[in-house]
Parts: C-alpha cells; sequence; structure tokens
C-alpha cells in the first residue's frame, strides 16, 4: 500500500502545499513528509484528519491501486468473437467479480445456448432479439433490458433484419470467450 504517495498526488492536484496541510491537520511539516514518503505508517485518527482537510474519504486513502478506477479506452478494448465466430464481443470493463460487454450479434446469430455462476443484466441497444431461458422466451427491441440468473441455461438469438447490439453486464467472471459453449 502507497498511502503516503496517494495522499502527496492529491495533495498536488488540489494545489495544496506541504504547509497548508499541516497548519490545516495540526501535523509537523516533518511528519507529513515521513507520510508522503512512505517512512513512517499514520494511525488511523491521522489519516482521517488528512482525509478530512484533502477532503477525500477515508477508505480512498486505503485502496490499493488494483482497487481503483479502471479505466478501459474504446481503443483499448479486448475484442473476441463467439457463437461459431459470428457474435463481436467487446470487453468493455472489469471489476471484481463484475465485467461489462458490448454484445454484436448479426441477423440470425445467436451466442448459443450456455450457462454458468453469476447473474446477468442486458440492455439492448439497437435491433431486436428473442431472449430464451428455460420455459421463458421474450422477444425485446432497442430500449428494453432483461436479468437472469446465469445458472439456468440461456441463448440470445437476433431475429431482426439489423444488427443486435447488447449491453451486458456480469455479476461474476465469465469468459466470453466461450459465450457458445455448453
Amino acid at each position: 500500500m502507497d498511502i503516503g504517495k496517494t495522499i502527496r498526488t492529491i495533495r498536488k492536484q488540489k494545489q495544496i502545499t506541504i504547509m497548508q496541510l499541516c497548519e490545516g491537520t495540526g501535523l509537523s511539516k516533518g511528519f507529513i513528509s515521513n507520510v508522503e514518503n512512505n517512512k513512517t505508517s499514520p494511525s488511523i485518527a491521522t489519516l482521517e484528519s488528512i482525509a478530512d482537510y484533502l477532503d477525500v474519504p477515508l477508505p480512498y486513502l486505503l485502496l490499493t491501486p488494483e482497487q481503483r478506477m479502471n479505466v478501459v479506452r474504446k481503443n483499448e478494448r479486448k475484442e473476441t468473437t463467439a457463437g461459431d465466430g459470428q457474435v463481436k464481443v467487446q470487453h468493455l470493463t472489469a471489476k471484481g467479480a463484475m465485467r461489462m460487454s458490448l454484445v454484436e450479434l448479426p441477423p440470425g446469430a445467436s451466442t448459443g445456448m450456455s450457462k454458468h455462476a453469476g447473474e446477468e443484466s442486458h440492455l439492448v441497444l439497437q435491433g431486436t432479439i428473442r431472449a430464451e431461458q428455460g420455459e421463458d422466451g421474450e422477444t425485446l427491441e432497442a430500449g428494453d433490458s432483461f436479468s437472469w440468473n446465469a445458472v439456468v441455461p440461456h441463448e440470445v438469438t437476433n431475429v431482426g433484419a439489423e444488427t443486435a447490439v447488447i449491453l451486458i453486464a456480469v455479476s461474476k467472471e465469465l469468459d466470453l470467450d466461450r459465450l457458445g459453449e455448453h
């Protein structure tokens, strides 16, 4: 954990000098310098004082870099295919057990019947699809959304004349490269 670097980065972003931080928290310049250089480990009470002055939540100072915001730029998205190569999957972002993807199905294409641990939520952005799970089935259009428990076998098929685009959020890690496998 690099709490000192986090404090220094926030302080500089907010254009706060070490002296201002010292005055605002009652801590000495030497102590703040040691904290920012990770030469001392401040108490929770001290961190709370620093966080309050910097106007950030205390837990933010305790996050590791892996726990912080994850950004994936459009041109950096990983793309794969599924369903006999017809289904295009853009992996938008992932954080812990949550993943979000953009799936494109050409007319007539299907994800194939699949099942896995976790839950899924879908938002149809474009086109018309048929979502089937067990005995349930619905035809959905742009703007419609649905969710299901993914442990029950399910399949999404493009039943329209144009490419269907679906935003999918999955609550557990899912290898979307294997969407079409049983």
